[in-house]
């Protein structure tokens, strides 16, 4: 007997069709798999699960829970069944806690109002969920906010107010898309442990085939949203039966045909030197008239670039890469050391000292969206940085200029009269990359540019990466913690750990025999779809 069984569901927003006929079944304790490209229904399926649709949704088939049609259910039945019955991960844990309230009163918060418990039996319930999720009281008080703790922190709490109820179906989306591999293996055990010890069912929302493969008992493919195929987890991705499912495997491990075997350009002195750079952040003070402490958030790290040369920073949340990166951008000042670009110190210089070096270095940012402003059309954010040029083009030129990059890119010049809203996930990461190539800079660095993205976008950023290296002749420092991707793109690996670079040399090296200790725990977490379809195999063979 299935705990959840969703028959014929169909969704429509407008007049848009969202899912179509979508049928799926989850046995209780069984954890189901849900993958499919951006856009294809996923969140959509979990949402309408959860009955947290926009207004002018409409919805068609049933969704039995224990038997009983929570499509057909009234808000007051929603309300109860919500966190005590069914829990939900959001994928940004975030935009998912409340900023004003502290992580106690949050976890806890569920707890009162499902059980009637008082103010100090939900508490002590919510600090035993805390503990069990990795935040003991001794290190994290109930008393701190969201924003006093890391992305992997949050997300526990996030899980902590989920299964404080130990909730028949845990809905699970995206859990661990922006967190570093180590932090992500750690959640992803967190899951499974909780999962098999309250004998809850699970639907994991991913994009990641690896992850799936190694938490899924069984595994449901959709594609605009429509469900292409469902089965056994092992079956399903051994045999790639679906040509749809062979597209998502091939895209997972896919690497840029051109993104290999390229030697930087020989130059008489590299195209970005840093030496010995430290940053110091101050603290609070731990008393009224007690010492200023310092937080050394990067210290004495120096590396050079060579033009044309793909280099990855690869490290764990926390360990200083973004730091890094303003600096280089003349964004944060050092607090000691030297940084050379294209044999010119910018360290300490005046802006306009920087203007000229500035086109000649760019910035791809992980969420596009959140580094556009809406109310402008493509045209202007593309645009933005010919006010860098000495002579800035007219309007005609500036018009023509965005349409050659659009189309550079993969899009088309008709886009640029469009807004943000009005792009994909993967079409808005384009237009970054647009943005950043308009000045034919010598310099990109691109900080997690695809690690929001599904494997079928991913792939088709990292090909355009790929081409604009061989012909711009771009440099690129590629921070990022996905480990498949510094493989596919980069040519030498630089690993991060508390604020210093522990490793450096080719890729393939580093990453295929590591030496540092942190190195070792970054690709002994990273997810592999190979050894993930093993265990995968094993387990529906022990079961």
């Amino acid at each position: 007997m299935s705990l959840l069984a969703i028959e014929d569901l169909t969704l429509s927003i407008g007049p848009t069709p969202i899912l179509k006929s979508i049928d799926l079944s989850i046995a209780p304790g069984e954890v189901m798999g849900l993958v499919g490209e951006s856009g294809s229904g996923k969140s959509m399926t979990a949402l309408t699960l959860m009955k947290l649709l926009p207004d002018g949704a409409r919805v068609d088939g049933r969704a039995l829970f224990d038997g009983v049609d929570i499509l057909a259910a009234p808000e007051a039945a929603m309300c109860r069944l919500r966190g005590r019955e069914i829990g939900m991960v959001f994928q940004e844990p975030m935009t998912a806690l409340n900023p004003v309230k502290t992580i106690g009163e949050q976890v806890a918060e569920g707890i009162r109002w499902h059980t009637g418990a008082n103010r100090p039996d939900a508490e002590a319930r919510a600090r035993l969920m805390l503990e069990r999720v990795g935040l003991p009281e001794q290190k994290f008080p109930l008393t701190r906010y969201p924003h006093e703790l890391s992305g992997g922190q949050r997300q526990r709490v996030v899980i902590a107010i989920a299964c404080a109820l130990k909730p028949k179906l845990l809905i699970a989306d995206e859990p661990t898309t922006a967190l570093d591999v180590v932090l992500q293996k750690q959640i992803l055990t967190l899951l499974r442990g909780l999962v098999e010890e309250n004998g809850m069912s699970m639907l994991l929302i991913s994009h990641d085939l690896a992850v799936v493969a190694e938490m899924a008992d069984r595994l449901t493919i959709v594609r605009h949203g429509t469900v292409m195929e469902t089965g056994e987890t092992s079956r399903i991705l051994s045999e790639q039966a679906h040509p749809f499912t062979r597209q998502l495997a091939e895209a997972s491990t896919h690497v840029p045909a051109r993104a290999r075997g390229l030697e930087p350009s020989p130059v008489s002195e590299p195209l970005l030197e840093v030496r010995d750079l430290t940053r110091n952040y101050s603290l609070r003070r731990s008393r009224v008239f007690g010492r200023e402490t310092m937080f050394r958030a990067v210290n004495g790290v120096s590396f050079s670039l060579a033009a044309g040369q793909k280099t990855a920073l690869v490290g764990r949340s926390g360990c200083g890469k973004s730091t890094l990166a303003r600096m280089i951008l003349a964004l944060d000042p050092p607090s000691s050391g030297s940084i050379r670009f294209q044999g010119e110190e910018i360290c300490g210089v005046s802006e306009e000292a920087l203007r000229p070096l500035r086109r000649e270095m760019q910035v791809v940012f992980q969420d596009p969206y959140g580094s556009f402003d809406p109310r402008h059309r493509a045209e202007r954010l593309v645009a933005e940085p010919l006010h860098l040029l000495n002579q800035r083009p007219d309007a005609r030129r500036r018009r023509d200029l965005v349409a050659e990059v659009l189309e550079q890119v993969g899009l088309s010049p008709a886009d640029m009269d469009k807004y943000p809203h009005e792009f994909s996930g993967g079409q808005r990461q384009r237009l970054a990359i647009a943005r950043a190539i308009i000045t034919r800079p010598k310099l990109i660095i691109a900080d997690e540019p695809v690690s929001a993205l599904d494997v079928s976008i991913r792939a088709q950023i990292l090909d355009l990466l790929a081409d604009l290296s061989d012909s711009l002749g771009v440099a690129y420092l590629f921070i990022t913690h996905d480990l498949t991707v510094a493989r596919a793109i980069t040519d030498t690996t630089m690993v991060m750990h508390e604020g210093e670079i522990v490793e450096t040399g080719p890729t393939e090296v580093v990453l295929g025999n590591p030496k540092s200790d942190a190195a070792k725990a970054l690709v002994a977490a990273a997810p592999n779809l190979k050894m993930s379809l093993e265990k995968a195999v094993a387990r529906a063979t022990r079961d």
